[in-house]
């Protein structure tokens, strides 16, 4: 019993890897931009199906073709930026979040009419590799996942509290019209941050593609996630999106182990933990 309870406590960590990179993306864009992206799983899409070609046409790893892909939707959100994003900035919320609604469906749709409704799978030499940690079984694939997802956001982590870029970030997030007064291009700051949420969405997407799959609608359920997981944070918030992931992670590993037909059920744990975030909030402002 103990050591089927640690089973499920690692593989939530583990699983609670990905979420944080796909929300820290989310995180970065409300918090910097202040722009809440519908289409931010759209991007994971693109980069998973970018490291399915690289694995069947050319014979890359989809590790190896991280980097790559990792810039080439970095570029792609920076262009969506400089096309959409930067026009409605000013505008209300409603306008906002429409636009970036619409550009998910736009590109959900371009993805099904180019390559179809069809999942995309990938092989690797390590795809059914394992690590044995006593009585504790470790899926090669989730642990290298794992791995990079950590190193990422330490990475990002060190960009944002250690370099003047990640000051200049912070400085817009809390003021833009004090960060220009100051000298800050802020509307490069906006862009090299709506293009680096969009890279961490497509690493995101790399690493799910070696995991699950690649199709049109394979980022829909991870940016659900991701919203839940930036609401229990706060908008905005990247420290608190690390606690949140592992909590939505290890919460659903638990329902789907000890909960009767916990795979059905563990989809809605986000949910949950949304509602009753929001009404500990409320309880909380009323106070």
């Amino acid at each position: 019993m103990t050591w089927s309870f640690l089973q499920t406590l690692l593989n939530g960590l583990l699983q609670s890897g990905i979420y944080a990179l796909v929300a820290s993306g989310l995180a970065l864009a409300v918090g910097v931009v202040g722009i809440v992206n519908f289409a931010h799983g759209e991007y994971l899409m693109i980069g998973a199906f970018l490291a399915w070609a690289a694995s069947a046409f050319l014979g890359v790893d989809p590790l190896l073709s991280l980097p790559l892909v990792a810039l080439a939707v970095f570029a792609i959100g920076g262009l969506t930026y400089r096309v959409s994003i930067r026009h409605v900035l000013l505008a209300p919320e409603l306008n906002q979040m429409l636009l970036t609604f619409g550009l998910g469906i736009l590109l959900q749709n371009l993805a099904l009419m180019l390559l179809g409704g069809n999942t995309r799978t990938v092989s690797t030499p390590y795809q059914a590799a394992s690590l044995n940690l006593g009585e504790l079984s470790v899926g090669g694939p989730k642990a290298i996942a794992f791995g990079l997802a950590v190193a990422i956001l330490a990475a990002l982590y060190f960009v944002l509290y250690r370099t003047t870029l990640g000051r200049q970030m912070r400085a817009v997030a809390q003021n833009r019209r004090g960060a220009q007064l100051i000298g800050v291009d802020v509307d490069r700051v906006y862009l090299l941050a709506f293009g680096v949420s969009c890279g961490l969405a497509a690493i995101a997407g790399v690493l799910v593609s070696v995991l699950l799959f690649a199709s049109p609608t394979v980022g829909l359920v991870f940016a659900l996630k991701a919203f839940a997981i930036i609401v229990m944070a706060g908008l905005g918030n990247l420290t608190g999106v690390l606690w949140a992931s592992v909590i939505l992670g290890v919460s659903e590993a638990l329902v789907q182990t000890y909960v009767p037909g916990g795979g059905g059920w563990s989809d809605a744990v986000f949910f949950l933990m949304i509602f009753g975030t929001l009404v500990w909030r409320s309880y909380r402002e009323a106070k």
